[in-house]
């Protein structure tokens, strides 16, 4: 009898703590990459998407080609060319029997007049002025609610000052409203790379890329009159017909020293991050000029992507997930899909950003509801700018599966901190435990340096917390909240109730704009204990960073945590080209350690011509850090060189 009772309880706990011992799900587990057939010789290097109401898709490309994709999500679509001639198309709607696309230098009408399946009128609404600069693109249009096109202009970049973003034509860095019969009104200015757009119930949206001014990605609120940062479109403010504009560059440039130096022989200085220097925020130069919009929401440049493109709500009704009228936004770099929850707090917007699903085969760029209400199609180019995608081009499809993952469904704003709404109950001992969380704040410069490094990062201590009774929402009462600045929320310890799993991702970004009024928790209503898990039904860490000594050289295992913590991973592989070169190929420089470290604080994309997008200064690396990523990286040579 006593050994069948030792066998029994050994049963138990072998098979309790093997459930726990699972391995919780990831994204993949969920969200199926599908990839349908495209016809031999056509690249589509999508530049927009739109549905029309018979089911069918239509795909704009930036070679100017309009397709027409017959039975979508069947096993054998069909492919219609609709339009072509056109000149780099980065944004398609339909409208009223006919559809609307943003060529580079007009919005143009695609009309087929014969119903044979074919354009046959193609209509200028209304064409802007150009110059040669190949950056001058123009993405658009979104449709307002009076049935009028918003587009938006990329600026060019100087010859000399090839790092400095320059109006060089009337509406190059502004967002602007085009009526049916072609009336334009200037909307906005102060954007730079404007590559998304998105109408959110009836109000418009857009994404810019980290570059000079801008600190780092983010998704803005675009209301009339506002100026978003960049002071390029400034250039106009005073001449555009029906300029809401008030704001000069020369306003700016007395806040914030445009840094236009040169050196004893005359030749531009390109502006580069100075360390410990006193520096101005975004949010300093709205507290002077209230028409300067700060991002709803900032995107953490190399973590939530390098370059985002296109904003989409989910408006499916369940059907694709857990996450109903939550925004979803690609990234054409990291060649992946953001989520986004927005929440309105005194009048402004402001929310929380997460990770969602990566591995798509191409730079992600244009994303659209396909005709079965759940699924997304995403539209891909790479366009030499380079990603994380091996592919130049594509058309993929992402597919619920109808399980729902453990996540963080929302995250809301408190007046003594953060509420944080789950997918699934959570596990309770590990939700009120303190320990579980760990949240910082920190915000970016405001300055003409490409990107600007994390800054003025804080912690912010985590007083308590108190979990729902049906355990789908955790309180984290948060010391040190500060207006204007981003706070990383992570909850590495937090468990599902039934299964265990830790989240899927287990971090997110809120930009906190205003503190909401209300009523703050009492000390006698939250957990304040803070334990770390030892049983063995509890014990589910994550793996640390191991420890690498300086006497040895380290390994790629060794060395993965800090290139994942310092996002490095975002645009570097070990052994092939993404958004900045391999590894492999900087170890052929033969820098010295230490001078990879320089070039890890002030890079010098000069080095690397062949690369569009410029690596952003990262001082917040710590320089120990730093060295031993140079001491892998210039390892990497080593390996590769042949035995004598």
């Amino acid at each position: 009898m006593k050994k069948q009772v030792i066998c029994t309880l050994t049963s138990i706990l072998l098979s309790f703590g093997a459930s726990f011992a699972q391995e919780s799900p990831s994204e993949e587990d969920f969200y199926k990459i599908v990839t349908p057939p495209v016809p031999e010789g056509v690249l589509l290097e999508v530049g927009g998407m739109t549905n029309l109401p018979d089911g069918r898709l239509a795909i704009g490309t930036r070679r100017g080609d309009v397709w027409l994709l017959e039975n979508p999500t069947g096993a054998k679509p069909y492919y219609k060319k609709f339009a072509s001639g056109l000149h780099e198309i980065l944004g398609l709607v339909y409208q009223n029997g006919a559809m609307i696309c943003a060529q580079r230098g007009e919005l143009t009408k695609l009309i087929d007049k014969d119903q044979d399946g074919k354009a046959d009128v193609y209509e200028t609404i209304y064409a802007w002025p150009l110059s040669s600069h190949y950056h001058e693109y123009s993405f658009g249009p979104k449709i307002a609610p009076d049935g009028s096109y918003f587009v938006s202009g990329n600026v060019a970049f100087g010859d000399e000052e090839w790092w400095a973003g320059e109006s060089r034509r009337p509406l190059r860095g502004w967002i602007f409203k085009i009526t049916p019969d072609g009336q334009m009104e200037p909307w906005a200015t102060g954007v730079r790379s404007p590559c998304g757009l998105g109408m959110i119930d009836g109000e418009l949206f857009y994404d810019d890329n980290q570059g000079d001014w801008i600190g780092s990605g983010g998704i803005w609120h675009v209301k009339k009159g506002a100026f978003m940062g960049h002071p390029a479109g400034l250039k106009w403010a005073n001449s555009l017909t029906n300029s809401p504009i008030k704001i000069t560059q020369q306003d700016v440039y007395a806040m914030v020293d445009p840094r236009k130096t040169r050196d004893k022989n005359g030749n531009a200085i390109k502006p580069e991050n100075v360390q410990n220097e006193k520096f101005l925020t975004l949010a300093d130069m709205k507290k002077k000029y209230p028409e300067t919009q700060l991002p709803a929401v900032w995107l953490p440049h190399g973590i939530l992507g390098v370059s985002n493109a296109e904003i989409l709500a989910d408006q499916t009704g369940g059907k694709f997930g857990p996450f109903s009228n939550q925004l979803f936004v690609g990234d054409q770099g990291q060649s992946k899909v953001m989520r986004v929850f927005l929440e309105k707090v005194k009048g402004e917007y402001q929310g929380a950003a997460f990770d969602f699903r990566s591995g798509f085969q191409s730079g992600v760029l244009r994303m659209a509801w396909a005709n079965d209400g759940g699924s997304l199609y995403i539209g891909e180019t790479n366009r030499g700018w380079g990603s994380s995608g091996d592919a130049n081009q594509g058309l993929q499809r992402l597919i619920w599966n109808g399980k729902t993952p453990f996540e963080m469904k929302a995250v809301r704003a408190m007046p003594d901190g953060f509420e944080v709404e789950f997918t699934l109950p959570v596990d309770k001992k590990s939700a009120e435990n303190v320990a579980s969380y760990a949240v910082r704040s920190f915000t970016y410069k405001y300055h003409p340096v490409y990107g600007s490094p994390t800054v003025n990062e804080a912690k912010c201590a985590i007083k308590g917390v108190k979990v729902s009774e049906d355990g789908l929402k955790a309180r984290i009462v948060v010391d040190n909240l500060r207006e204007h600045y981003i706070h990383e929320l992570k909850l590495d310890g937090v468990r599902a109730s039934t299964s265990y799993w830790s989240l899927v991702h287990p971090t997110a970004f809120y930009t906190l704009h205003n503190v909401p009024d209300g009523e703050k928790l009492k000390a006698a209503d939250i957990n304040t204990k803070s334990a770390t898990t030892t049983t063995a039904t509890a014990k589910v860490t994550e793996k640390k960073a191991p420890t690498v000594a300086s006497d040895k050289t380290p390994t790629f295992e060794e060395i993965k945590p800090l290139l994942a913590k310092h996002t490095c991973l975002a645009c570097h592989a070990a052994d092939k080209r993404q958004v900045g070169p391999a590894y492999t190929e900087v170890a052929k420089r033969k820098y010295s350690n230490e001078k990879i470290v320089d070039l890890i604080y002030n890079p010098q994309p000069q080095n690397w011509p062949d690369y569009a997008t410029p690596m952003a200064p990262m001082p917040q690396v710590p320089r120990a850090d730093a060295l031993k990523i140079a001491a892998w990286i210039n390892s990497l040579a080593r390996k590769a060189a042949p035995k004598p």
